[in-house]
Order: structure tokens, then C-alpha cells, then sequence
């Protein structure tokens, strides 16, 4: 099964009314980490995927309605689980793209899950929080989120703070998307003053 098509079926089981509880109590975590959103926000869409793409993942959420999935998407669950996180430069390579992890030094050769995030993928010209997760191939789930292209000088001094106050990798990455949100949502917030290594 391919990745999409695993993650539409989760979320499909996700929307069961018995499951609000449980999902809203997900995502005001995922929120406290990483920034509140709305429907109202120009970036709603974007969180709202990474939010699931961390539910399936760092959240294994998937674990609790696996006896409700498809064999195939099944087989998916523990893939998630064990997904690599990183902080991405992003590098064109065939048909696939090649993913320079900052954070971890990592280098993976991987293929979007959706056509959307190929696009957006061909066009990254910052740096990229996303997951990628190892089945039949290597697969960036559709969660990415992109910082700015002008944000790199002041994210990297914010990564060289980070690795010297020996921080985990949620918790590293977790802190660049607040700051991501403040340049965001705060009116004529330049890059340098979002991301602080004093935000950490």
C-alpha cells in the first residue's frame, strides 16, 4: 500500500466520533510544542498535516487502531513508529530528492508521498522539518513544513545552541517551529529576531 493511501486510512478511523477525545487531547500537545493554529491561519493546512504526521509517528497513534486497518496499511504502523525526523536541505536528484539532514548529518535519497509535496519539494529553497519513513522505499510523509529561505543563517546558529545543550531531536526541531510560528504570526518579525538561540 502506498504511503497516502495508509495515512487517508488512519485518519479515516481517526474521525471516528468515539476518537475526539483522544485526538483533540493529541493535538493540544502537539500545539503546546510547537504553536497554536486555527482554520483562520494561512498556515492551517501545513500544521494541520504535520500535526498528524507527528501523531503517526512520534505519537505512534497509529498503534492504537491497528486492529482496525487493512492488512497493508497495518504493515505501515510500525514504519511510521520508527520514522527519521530531520532538518532537511533539500537537493534534487532524478526522480527522487536527496535530503541533507543539518540536524543529524544523515543524507537519504527519498520520494514524496504526494504530488503536492513533490512541488513543493522542487521548490524548497529553505530548510525543511520533515519525516521520512523507510517500507518498500524511502517516503517524506506529507507533513513537511518549510521554513524560509531567509531564516537559514539564523536557524543554524540556533542548531550549533541546540547541540551544545546536548537536546534531543524532537525537542530541538520542536523549538525552530515555534519560532517558525513567531515569524509567522507576528507582523514585521524579521527572521533573526524569530529564531533566538534564546528561544530554545
Amino acid at each position: 500500500m502506498e504511503v497516502a493511501a495508509a495515512i487517508d486510512a488512519m485518519l479515516a478511523l481517526a474521525a471516528a466520533p468515539a476518537r475526539q477525545e483522544r485526538v483533540l487531547a493529541m493535538r493540544a500537545a502537539f500545539e503546546a510544542r510547537t504553536g497554536a493554529f486555527s482554520p483562520g491561519d494561512a498556515f492551517f493546512e501545513a500544521r494541520s498535516a504535520a500535526f498528524w504526521d507527528d501523531a503517526l509517528t512520534r505519537g505512534a497513534f497509529g498503534r492504537e487502531i491497528a486492529d482496525e486497518l487493512s492488512p497493508d496499511a497495518r504493515a505501515l504502523v510500525e514504519p511510521f513508529a520508527r520514522a527519521h525526523r530531520g532538518l532537511f536541505r533539500v537537493e534534487p536528484d532524478a526522480h527522487a530528492f536527496l535530503l541533507v539532514d543539518e540536524w543529524s548529518g544523515a543524507e537519504l535519497v527519498a520520494e514524496p508521498s504526494t504530488p503536492g509535496l513533490r512541488d513543493a519539494l522542487e521548490r524548497a529553497s529553505g530548510l525543511v522539518d520533515a519525516r521520512v519513513v523507510g517500507a518498500a522505499r524511502i517516503v517524506v510523509l506529507p507533513g513537511a513544513l518549510f521554513h524560509h529561505a531567509d531564516a537559514v543563517a539564523p536557524m543554524r546558529a540556533v542548531v550549533a545552541a541546540a547541540r551544545e545543550r546536548d537536546l534531543a531531536t524532537d525537542e530541538a526541531l520542536d523549538a525552530l517551529l515555534r519560532m517558525d510560528h513567531a515569524f509567522r504570526t507576528l507582523s514585521r518579525v524579521k527572521p533573526a529576531f524569530a529564531y533566538r538561540k534564546e528561544a530554545l
